[in-house]
This record gives C-alpha cells, structure tokens and sequence, in this order.
C-alpha cells in the first residue's frame, strides 16, 4: 500500500467523553488513516486512504493545558482517580505512527503537567517507546482479541501474545497500561476464543494488581461494509451479521450496525462471566 502523508495546520477541538477518556483531541478534517487494513476501524470509515499529520502539535499542547487548568471534572472517576485524561489518538494508532510525531514533546507536556494525562489505544508494540519513562502520564491501551479474528481483520499489526507480552515490558518502563478488549465479535464458538484469549492474559501479565481494562462490543459502518466487499478484504461475515444486528444512526450521521439490544446484554453477561472467572484481578472499567 502506498502512503499518501500529507501535513494539516487545523486546530483540534477538546471533546468530551463519558467512559473512554475524560476527553478526546480530534477535529473534523483531522483523520489518520492507518497504515495498515483494520477493516472496522473509525478513522478507515472517515478516510480510507492516506494520512493526515497536523503540525501544530505547540498549538494543540497549549489548548489542552488552557482546557486543564479551568475545566471541571469529578474526581475520582472510572477514567482515573486523579487525572484528567486525554485521549490523544482518537483517529490513528500513535503507536504505529510513531515516527511521524514530535512524540517525545507530547509526552514531555503530559509528563510536566500537573493536571493532564495522555492516553491512546495501540494494535502495534512499539519497542522505541521503552527508551522514555514517562512517570505513568501516558496510558497505553493494548488492544486485543482472539488471534483467528486478528489474522483476518488486522493484517499486518503486532500478534496478540506480543501485545500480552509487552503489558508488562511497558509498566516496567514507566506507562499506565491497560487492556482494550475491542472490538468484541460475537461469532460461532466465540465463548471458547474468548476463554483462550483470557487464559493468555493469566499466564503472562504478572502486574495484575494495576492492569484494569475497556470492554467495546463491535459496531460496524454501511459504508465501510460496502468498500470491504467491494475489495473482497477477509473476515466481513466476522463484522456483519445482520441476524444479530440492528441499524444504529452515530452522532456524526453514519449509517452503523450494533448486536441487537436484547441480545447484547446476554453477550454482555456471558463474556463477563467468563472473564471473571480466568481473570478476576483484571477489572473492567467499562463494558457496553
């Protein structure tokens, strides 16, 4: 796949959420498209191609120290007991992306702040970042589910046990980490992927008193569906199952598919279940 970089001056809005982060960074024009095929990713279904870098990270870092100082946010809460957390890579993989950043700086900001905490989701172990320390200031969310689904569906991205294996390697450096159980395919024999996943997380974290984790069931786009088989990529049926799905309207317009409401919750409690019982020390911050 060729790369198309492109730079972007664009200011980023400071958005609030209400179980990931505190706060996310993104902007309307602003999507990083992943160099790799995530075939359910919410920036592909914004920008299937390229990558868009904005350049005025001074700019951004100074909106988000302003945004800290003032802003009022309860303590403790389900994000951090004291922090305020920012979610600084909403549309791309930073880790993955790495190279294309002046990351030491935003990490020095988050670092030095006495208020704000990095925060962003990563499918890809990036050894460079263990050369940093930042005083668990920035919090990697490894992402992860079954590897027969991330064969299919995140080609090219770190393996599932390396990404196990580095929760540790990353704690041991300095970072706040945690797990990102998504997306969450509900598929034949899920339960038993599930398990397996799980068993991996026991056998190889050994800090399970600081690991907690997010649990995302899948949501899928129309129109990233239609581009997928229209590429003939692998594992759609995995993402699209209308039998077990219904339309869902996103707040930015989209056309998405979810688990039935119904049914949702019986998945819900069954992964829970499961989770609970190999896993126990490994609290769930949120799950929906």
């Amino acid at each position: 796949m060729e790369l198309i970089y492109k730079k972007i001056k664009s200011i980023t809005k400071i958005q609030q959420k209400t179980k990931v982060v505190n706060f996310s960074v993104k902007t309307n024009e602003n999507y990083f498209a992943n160099g790799i095929l995530t075939h359910n990713c919410y920036m592909k279904r914004h920008k299937p191609q390229g990558l868009d870098i904005a350049k005025n990270t001074g700019d951004i870092l100074t909106a988000i120290n302003n945004h800290s100082m003032f802003i009022i946010v309860d303590k403790p809460n389900q994000t951090h007991s004291s922090l305020i957390t920012y979610d600084i890579s909403c549309n791309e993989d930073f880790a993955l992306h790495l190279k294309y950043h002046n990351w030491k700086y935003i990490f020095d900001f988050f670092k030095d702040s006495p208020k704000a905490m990095g925060s962003f989701a990563t499918k890809y172990v990036n050894v460079n970042l263990l050369n940093y320390n930042p005083e668990n200031k920035i919090r990697i969310r490894f992402s992860l589910m079954p590897q027969k689904y991330s064969d299919l569906l995140e080609p090219n991205t770190s393996k599932i046990i390396d990404r196990i294996k580095a929760i540790d390697a990353f704690i041991d450096a300095g970072y706040d980490v945690h797990i990102n159980f998504s997306p969450v395919i509900v598929t034949d024999n899920w339960l038993e992927e599930y398990k397996d996943l799980f068993q991996m997380v026991n056998d190889y974290v050994d800090y399970k008193d600081v690991v907690k984790s997010e649990v995302i069931f899948l949501t899928h786009n129309k129109n990233k569906h239609i581009d997928n088989l229209n590429k003939n990529v692998k594992g759609e049926d995995l993402l699209w199952n209308p039998e077990i799905q219904e339309n869902k309207i996103s707040q930015y317009g989209g056309i998405n598919i979810r688990y039935k409401h119904n049914l949702k919750y019986q998945y819900i409690d069954e992964f829970k279940k499961i989770h609970n019982e190999i896993i126990p020390w490994n609290i769930i911050r949120y799950i929906f």
